[in-house]
């Protein structure tokens, strides 16, 4: 198949929703990982954030009663570290809300980045918000391997769903992030009120910025948010975004986030079939994921059909 760029993407908008995954699970077996990448995260700092993301039940301007409190001590990171490698991610992330941490705080967070290289071994993640070249030296130099920070949407779309700060603030972290020898993670979240131009421009952002994995939210409307009233993405639409992401991104890490739950319920394999090759396992931020043994099963029930 010809390289997809923003000239001939038109080419794939037009393919019956079964053509387009098809096509897409043969891109994902030509060039991407075979393996699931397993990954969990640890909401380290809750609330009080001073942002707007509509989405977001951590903003301190939306009433969604969650738990807000200070960064977690360095202890009950290990501890969480050490339940992800024991439920099988390969890739354990530390997030905090807020657009920037103090010093002291990276600080923190990097003597436990590194105790838990050393005394746990599993891959470790952070998701910080904006951090600048001194702190981006000082976690990668603990230990820290990828960098997490989602674009959230397009350039055209982003004002209508943050306005505290910019979708190129978010580019430059990204950036930034990359020059200092660290892998990055970013996505978005899909089911906002976007167009599929919206996702497709997303999408081609990621692979300009070369970013090594994208996860891809499924918006799970939060009450109290201003997106709390949204009709939820249809299957049909959100396989058919996945399939263009990996279309598009090709051997990158394509990892379904929140919302694959709510959205596929029994039939979240099909977003495996639709180009994804990694997940979250464990839960999120402020939404409880399915129970672990539910997680195993889908896992199962991925390799079995990749096998085929």
């Amino acid at each position: 198949m010809k390289n997809i760029n923003r000239g001939n993407i038109s080419s794939l908008l037009v393919l019956p929703l079964e053509e387009l995954i098809s096509l897409a699970n043969k891109i994902r077996q030509k060039y991407a990982r075979q393996t699931l990448e397993l990954c969990s995260i640890m909401n380290a700092k809750s609330g009080r954030c001073e942002e707007d993301c509509k989405f977001c039940a951590q903003s301190s301007r939306h009433n969604t009663g969650i738990n807000n409190y200070p960064l977690k001590p360095k202890e009950e990171m290990l501890e969480m570290a050490k339940r992800a490698r024991e439920i099988g991610a390969e890739r354990f992330d530390i997030v905090t809300s807020g657009d920037r941490l103090s010093f002291g705080e990276l600080k923190i967070i990097a003597d436990a980045i590194y105790e838990i290289k050393i005394n746990i071994g599993i891959k470790m993640c952070a998701s910080l918000g904006e951090i600048d070249e001194k702190g981006f030296l000082l976690l990668k130099n603990a230990g820290l391997t990828r960098y997490h920070h989602n674009l959230e949407s397009s350039p055209r779309y982003f004002p209508q769903i943050v306005t505290t700060h910019t979708f190129m603030q978010r580019v430059n972290t990204v950036k930034a992030a990359k020059s200092a020898g660290l892998e990055v993670c970013s996505g978005g979240i899909i089911g906002m009120g976007e167009t599929l131009e919206d996702r497709i421009d997303l999408a081609f952002w990621l692979k300009e910025l070369a970013v090594d994995s994208v996860p891809i939210n499924i918006l799970v409307p939060i009450k109290g948010t201003p997106l709390g009233e949204k009709v939820p993405l249809s299957p049909e639409e959100a396989l058919r975004t996945i399939a263009l992401f990996r279309i598009i991104l090709k051997d990158k890490i394509i990892k379904i986030a929140a919302g694959r739950e709510s959205v596929f319920a029994d039939a979240q394999a099909s977003a495996f079939m639709a180009g994804a090759n990694g997940m979250l396992i464990g839960g999120y931020l402020t939404i409880k994921g399915q129970a672990l043994e539910k997680d195993r099963q889908l896992i199962k029930e991925i390799e079995n059909l990749w096998s085929q």
